[in-house]
């Protein structure tokens, strides 16, 4: 980041402040207002933060007009189609692709460290049956601050990087006992031999009664939406995670705030949103029915799964993942499930019609991961949790980032304050 010679000139009740433009590496300028109010006794007001840079960061960048995700600076589609979620996640982390021998000493590190305190099962034990999953993760991950005491101090180095560990290797075990635990099925292990994707495949999908053998295509498959959701800049709930850190917070705390926001549905929940429109279609003979409504600028009704809010072209994720989506419902068929049938249909008819390249509304990666976790069997519930857990890699990346940043300070966002001035209390017998 460096100091333009230009600045913004801002003129209030005659007087005039010059205020400094930054230049980053990418993206526009930014006019930096930290030293506004001291000046002109004035905040800014920006509701949802859209148009502020809350930090600097030199982890993931997007250009929505472009369709364009770097993380440090290598594309997405590069990463997704020629790497894997641990290389990703090594990458995230500490800023530059790992040679062989980093790369074999990180994943094992990560392996070794995917078994849960045995006193946590209590905890899963705990809630109802009928406990959303993300509601049990929250709670989980927040506890295991009260297990892991040795690295929950933020101001050691290594505690940092034993946390960051733990909590990459531990939040596939912690996703699948939660599914476990809702559908009355016992726990299973994880194993060492297995690699990232697969484990978690089978700590979800194994039964002790037999033998589980995970496909390699949805292996790769699952392994594809870890990647492609890994980060994402500073949306809701990385925002969190950065502002609950900033109180010093230890990151078990941190992660568990992230994982609350993020199971808003209007941030976690677009996939299962997309699942559940695919349900209201309910069968193909439907679908011109629906793309009437979604073109109908009267009608409520939209296309969950098409277009983003961030992009406005191509979603650069979604192209990857629709080519692990095509290798699933070849190998897992879709005759026999006529919500995939309609997620084929509806993908082609909506490619197919001008109205939806006009107004660049292409499938979304929440689309492709959606139908992809229908097909491999998960419930509508557990697309969230999936989603917490590939992102967790991004809030620690995230969270170490600013930790380090010598600028941190606690967030303290201001306001534009509408209520009442200052009034004299009354006797409540005189009200």
């Amino acid at each position: 980041m460096s100091e333009n010679t230009k600045s913004a000139k801002l003129s209030i009740d005659g007087k005039e402040f010059d205020l400094p433009i930054l230049s980053p590496t990418a993206g526009p300028d930014v006019v930096d207002i930290r030293k506004l109010y001291a000046q002109a006794g004035v905040f800014t007001y920006d509701p949802g933060f859209t148009s502020t840079a809350s930090c600097d960061s030199t982890i993931t960048f997007i250009d929505g007009d472009k369709g364009e995700l770097l993380h440090r600076g290598y594309p997405i589609d590069q990463l997704a189609g020629q790497s894997h979620y641990l290389e990703v996640c090594y990458l995230l982390l500490y800023g530059e692709l790992p040679t062989p021998a980093e790369l074999e000493d990180f994943e094992c590190r990560v392996t070794n460290h995917t078994m849960l305190h045995e006193q946590m099962m209590n905890f899963f034990r705990g809630f109802r049956r009928d406990a959303h999953p993300m509601a049990v993760m929250t709670g989980v991950v927040g506890a295991m601050s009260a297990f892991y005491h040795d690295s929950t101090d933020i101001s050691d180095p290594w505690q940092r990087e034993v946390a960051s560990i733990r909590l990459i290797a531990k939040m596939p075990t912690i996703a699948a006992m939660a599914y476990k635990y809702t559908i009355g099925q016992p726990f299973v292990y994880p194993r060492n031999d297995l690699d990232y994707a697969s484990n978690f495949l089978r700590m979800c999908f194994a039964v002790p009664a037999e033998d589980y053998e995970v496909n390699p295509i949805l292996s790769r498959a699952m392994d594809r939406i870890f990647t492609l959701h890994a980060d994402h800049e500073q949306n809701a709930s990385t925002s969190t995670v950065r502002l609950a850190s900033s109180s010093g917070a230890n990151p078990f705390a941190c992660i568990a705030a992230g994982i609350a926001c993020l199971w808003g549905p209007a941030h976690g929940g677009a996939n299962q949103a997309c699942l559940e429109m695919l349900n209201e279609i309910g069968t193909p003979d439907r679908i011109p029915e629906f793309i009437a409504r979604a073109k109908d600028k009267n009608d409520p009704f939209r296309l969950m799964g098409f277009g983003h809010r961030v992009y406005k072209n191509i979603d650069p994720r979604a192209k990857v993942l629709k080519q692990s989506a095509d290798e699933v419902l070849d190998l897992l068929g879709v005759e026999d499930n006529p919500i995939l049938q309609v997620a084929k249909e509806l993908e082609a008819a909506a490619l197919a019609d001008p109205y939806f390249a006009e107004k660049k509304l292409f499938p979304n990666v929440d689309f492709y991961s959606g139908i992809i976790l229908e097909a491999m069997g998960f419930p509508t519930s557990m697309f969230t949790p999936i989603f917490a857990l590939s992102r967790t890699v991004g809030w620690i990346s995230q969270w170490k980032e600013m930790i380090a940043d010598p600028q941190n300070k606690i967030g303290r966002p201001r306001q534009l304050y509408l209520g009442s001035t200052a009034r004299n209390y009354e006797d409540i017998e005189n009200r």
